[in-house]
């Protein structure tokens, strides 16, 4: 299977997702306001803390089907690690779900900042935000089966329709059913529950035969040997969570729900950072985990560099735009310069963090890989410790501005000071041209080049000038990063040297 196919199709896919997810939201301000918009934000920051339950679970799988996938791993063992798992994460739905749904009421009342919606249409909503939670719980199970086996074509086609039905058809349902709050997440519901059983449909066909009966408790008995590991990404999974939805909790208690819903349109455009990070992770996770069951440590660090000056090229691109470009981007967007004016100060600072913590996160690909999360779990320990009680504090204190500046701050340090002693602990002499070759050769141009072309633009206009501007930014820096990559400065030296070439033929041709 092509890595560079998987790659692709990810891309292509977490890129369709993010514009359609980033496209729609204007929409639904129009249709909802910003007060039910802030329920929307708060759904998501919901099921991302719902995460906390998954004990490394759904990584440990992936990475038990890539081995399984090259023979490194019994068929009967890995069928009955797939059907514990099932067992586990229908517990877990149904519990976590269910204590959802009964806390609604007190969620209602109690947490969330309400002024104009009535309180019975919020508790309503969030018993049924309970149930999607809980079924795209189950789904990322057997979404897992799929990209452990590096069917990643299909789980980006897959992934691509569902967003479409589930961001561009809720438009329908507001426009022609009901422009209520109540009605979109009982669509998201329906759309859950199709995502759902396609699946669980596609994963039972990755999964072997088995070859003789084995009890429930026999299958439980397979995952003990892997609870190691699971627990490490377990923790890993927990910090990730903590890191990156403490702020979001914390102002979801401060703000008022719609300006929660303000801080979370921000947040979401941030995000399109970090969805650069996705889809190679998805595709990089197998692909190393195989190489080094082959013990091909080369083929591991070339696929770890290459990959590295890929992210950071179009991360790095990303986030100089959104943050050069923010409060025009955001005017281009919605239309609402006020809207722009207030929400473009949150969006800077997480743009730039996201995009530092989309280089930040290669390290641990490696570990993965490897099978070694000490160095990870060490580093996440101090890097929430760090941040935690920052983060509580400036959101507070300074609320979403105060949040963004944190998050940026300590991404920035634990790429500096942690990472290179991770690439030591593993015995990878990366440090040197991983830093100077693989980040800073292409960051660098980029950040130049993003504030040359932004001083070189024109300062304001209408709607469609600012989305050009805007466009115009981001063109330049993706080019000047592309060309900065191993690849792309050879392929500009290549083409220089046939510009060369050609003006010494025409001149002997002219003197002749």
């Amino acid at each position: 299977m092509s890595l560079r196919r998987n790659i692709l199709a990810s891309y292509l896919s977490q890129g369709y997702v993010t514009v359609i997810s980033i496209v729609t939201m204007p929409f639904y301000l129009r249709y909802l306001g910003a007060e039910a918009y802030g329920l929307v934000g708060f759904f998501a920051m919901l099921q991302a803390w719902f995460m906390l339950l998954d004990m490394g679970l759904s990584p440990t799988l992936a990475r038990e089907t890539a081995r399984f996938k090259g023979n490194a791993l019994d068929a009967d063992d890995y069928r009955s690690f797939v059907r514990a798992l099932e067992a586990l994460f229908l517990v877990v739905a149904l519990l976590g779900g269910g204590l959802l749904f009964l806390g609604a009421g007190p969620m209602a009342h109690d947490w969330l900042k309400v002024s104009t919606i009535p309180y019975v249409v919020v508790e309503r909503a969030l018993q049924v935000m309970a149930l999607i939670v809980a079924l795209r719980w189950m789904s990322g199970l057997y979404r897992s089966i799929a990209s452990g086996s590096e069917r990643l074509v299909w789980l980006a086609g897959f992934g691509s329709a569902v967003a479409t039905v589930r961001f561009v058809g809720v438009l329908l349902v507001l426009e022609y059913v009901s422009a209520t709050i109540t009605a979109f997440f009982w669509y998201q519901l329906a759309i859950a529950c199709v995502e759902l059983a396609v699946l669980m449909g596609y994963a039972a066909r990755q999964v072997p035969a088995r070859s003789h009966a084995r009890s429930l408790w026999s299958s439980f008995a397979v995952v003990r040997p892997m609870v190691k590991f699971s627990l490490s990404l377990a923790f890993t999974s927990s910090v990730w969570i903590f890191v990156t939805q403490t702020d979001k909790l914390i102002l979801s208690r401060i703000l008022p729900l719609a300006d929660y819903g303000y801080f979370t349109l921000a947040v979401l455009v941030a995000g399109g950072v970090m969805a650069i990070s996705g889809p190679v992770s998805s595709a990089l996770l197998p692909r190393m985990a195989r190489l080094e069951a082959e013990q091909d440590r080369r083929g591991l660090v070339d696929v770890y560099r290459r990959s590295t000056q890929l992210v950071v090229a179009v991360s790095a691109s990303a986030s100089v735009t959104l943050a050069l470009g923010a409060q025009t981007l955001l005017y281009a967007w919605t239309g609402d310069r006020s809207l722009a004016a207030q929400a473009s100060p949150v969006l800077v600072p997480y743009a730039l963090g996201n995009g530092i913590l989309a280089v930040a996160a290669f390290p641990y690909y490696l570990q993965y890989a490897k099978g070694n999360l000490r160095m990870h779990l060490i580093g996440n320990v101090l890097f929430v410790v760090l941040l935690i009680p920052l983060i509580v504090w400036a959101a507070g204190a300074y609320g979403g501005v105060g949040a963004g500046y944190v998050w940026l701050l300590t991404n920035a340090l634990y790429l500096l000071a942690w990472t290179p002693l991770v690439h030591r602990h593993l015995q990878v002499p990366l440090n040197r041209p991983w830093f100077a070759r693989d980040i800073a050769a292409i960051a660098v141009p980029v950040a130049v080049a993003g504030v040359a072309m932004s001083a070189a633009l024109p300062a304001d206009g209408d709607r469609w000038v600012s989305g050009a501007n805007i466009a115009a930014l981001f063109a330049a820096t993706v080019l000047v990063g592309a060309a900065s990559t191993t690849r792309g400065w050879a392929t500009v030296k290549a083409y220089a040297a046939s510009l060369d070439a050609a003006a010494a033929w025409t001149g002997r041709r002219f003197r002749g």
